[in-house]
This record gives C-alpha cells, sequence and structure tokens, in this order.
C-alpha cells in the first residue's frame, strides 16, 4: 500500500506545483527525457534480465498485445466517424492500447492477490505491456505524429529508443548473473520513474481541458478500462484448463489505467498532449473504483 501511497502523493504534488508556477515550463519535458533516457532503461535491463523464459509466460504476454492491437483496428475507424484529428486518434491508440501494469499494476496486484502474484503481474508488464511500447507503440507514435521519411525513419526512431536497447540488453545478457551491486544500482535508479513520472503527468495536467474532449477521453478509458478486459475475459474464459490466479491477474492487469510513459511519448510526439494528459490524471483515479470491481467479478 505504500507504492499506491507514492502514487497519489507525488500526482497531487506535481498539480500543486503545476498550480504555484514554481517549477519552469520547460520542467515536464526536463523530467520525461531523464525518464525516458535513464530510468526506463536501467527498470528495462534489470526486470527483462530477471525473467525466467517458458510456457506459461504465453497468457500474460500476449494480453497486452492483443488489447493494443484490438484498439489499432477499432478506434480509428470510429475516431474519424467523430472527425478526430490524426494525431488525437494516435493518442487514443497509444494510451488505450498501453497499460500501467507496473507502477499502478504491481502494487494493485499485491493488495488483492498477494506478493506470489508478482512475478505473472511482472510478465504481463515485461514481455507484454513493456515489449508492446518499445516497439508496435513507438511506431504508432512516429506514424500518427507526421514524421517524415517512411517506413525507414520509424525504425530510425524505435532503434534511438533506449529503452529498447536496455530491453535487449536484458535479453542478450540472461546467461550472465549480474553483481549484486549492479543491481541494486539499476534497480535504483529504475526506482525514479514512478515518482517523476507522476510530477510530471501533474505539472501538465489542466482539469479545465475536459472541456471539448469529453467524447474521445470517454472513448479511449472506455476500452482501455471496460471492453478491452472483457475481450480479454471473454478469451480466458474460452481457454481450456481450470480457471487459476495467472488468468486472473492477466485480466486484472489489462483492466489497468493507461500507462504513463504512453503519455510521456504521446507528449514526446505532439500527440494530443492534454488529452494524453487527462487520460492519465482521469484513468488512475478511476481505477481505484474499478479495479476492486474487477477483482470481485473474477472471484
Amino acid at each position: 500500500m505504500d507504492s499506491l501511497l507514492l502514487l497519489c502523493v507525488c500526482f497531487f504534488l506535481g498539480i500543486i506545483l503545476g498550480r504555484t508556477g514554481r517549477f519552469p515550463a520547460e520542467a515536464p519535458a526536463t523530467l520525461n527525457a531523464f525518464i525516458i533516457n535513464i530510468s526506463l532503461p536501467a527498470l528495462a535491463l534489470v526486470h527483462i534480465h530477471e525473467l525466467r523464459l517458458n510456457t506459461g509466460l504465453i497468457l500474460p504476454a500476449i494480453a497486452p498485445w492483443i488489447l493494443f492491437l484490438g484498439g489499432a483496428l477499432i478506434i480509428p475507424p470510429i475516431g474519424r466517424r467523430m472527425r478526430l484529428p490524426e494525431r488525437t486518434i494516435g493518442c487514443l491508440v497509444l494510451m488505450a492500447g498501453l497499460g500501467n501494469t507496473s507502477f499502478v499494476g504491481i502494487p494493485m496486484i499485491q493488495a488483492f492477490y498477494g506478493r506470489d502474484a508478482i512475478g505473472t503481474g511482472m510478465l504481463v508488464d515485461q514481455l507484454g505491456s513493456f515489449l508492446a511500447l518499445a516497439t508496435v507503440g513507438l511506431i504508432t507514435a512516429a506514424r500518427y505524429s507526421g514524421g517524415t521519411g517512411g517506413r525507414r525513419a520509424t525504425m530510425a526512431r524505435v532503434f534511438r529508443f533506449v529503452p529498447f536497447w536496455g530491453m535487449v540488453a536484458g535479453f542478450m545478457l540472461m546467461p550472465v548473473t549480474f553483481p549484486e551491486p549492479l543491481v541494486l544500482f539499476l534497480q535504483k535508479l529504475g526506482d525514479t520513474l514512478t515518482p517523476l513520472a507522476l510530477v510530471s503527468v501533474g505539472l501538465q495536467l489542466r482539469p479545465g481541458g475536459i472541456s471539448g474532449r469529453g467524447r474521445p477521453l470517454a472513448m479511449g478509458l472506455l476500452w482501455k478500462m471496460l471492453v478491452g478486459p472483457l475481450l480479454i475475459l471473454l478469451i480466458v474464459a474460452l481457454m481450456p484448463g481450470a480457471w487459476e490466479i495467472t488468468r486472473s491477474v492477466s485480466v486484472f492487469e489489462i483492466a489497468m489505467p493507461p500507462m504513463i510513459t504512453a503519455g510521456i511519448i504521446a507528449i514526446e510526439h505532439d500527440l494530443d498532449p492534454q488529452l494524453a494528459m487527462l487520460m492519465l490524471g482521469v484513468g488512475i483515479p478511476l481505477s481505484f473504483i474499478t479495479l476492486p470491481l474487477w477483482w470481485y467479478l473474477m472471484r
């Protein structure tokens, strides 16, 4: 529960500091650059390195991909019928397709399912959400941001994404045992992500911005926190074998609010930054109501 308290405190501190003007206007961009180039690569390296690959990882790993690809197919045609700008549609695909399976997800799993279920949550996060973010998520952001140069330029952006290389290094170094001081060092760097990201979100959040964005905000959160999880629940229920905690935790993770890092990438690519912040600012507090309901449903 300490992690949940940290989420709330840092988020509201960011809102308060943003209103007082104590931080310079460029502070969010600086915080985001630190997160993407230092915090997130360290986190990716240490957690990917610690994964142990086996067939039991299939369900937790593919569920976030189904969520993302389903949203990528459904959201654009609906958005165009609503006459939304392409950058807004790109923001919705990114934010509604990627869940906060780590910084909200892991504390929530510990609170509702216990410490023994955290391993499953990490699989959903690392092989699912994070891998999708570092590949199709970044490609989506580059495409909708209107970058020039076609596929070659888009792939160049992926290969310049430092967390992508942290993930690659984690896989390649799996046979190597990391010394304990290195693991602790990487964990300390990775631990900076949650407070910095939530302060950055709070600094940029403008609650009054909901006016005029209610429809896309509702559409994005509806897919992310209701329709998408129901789709995964249906798929899981149709799978052979007994219902088990791995399946419950997989659905529970898919029901998480939008991913903070996806919001940062949406901002970096100028994909309707205000909508991205609103999805985080509304989705994270809302999840404190919806997640207990999902847990109760799956009991």
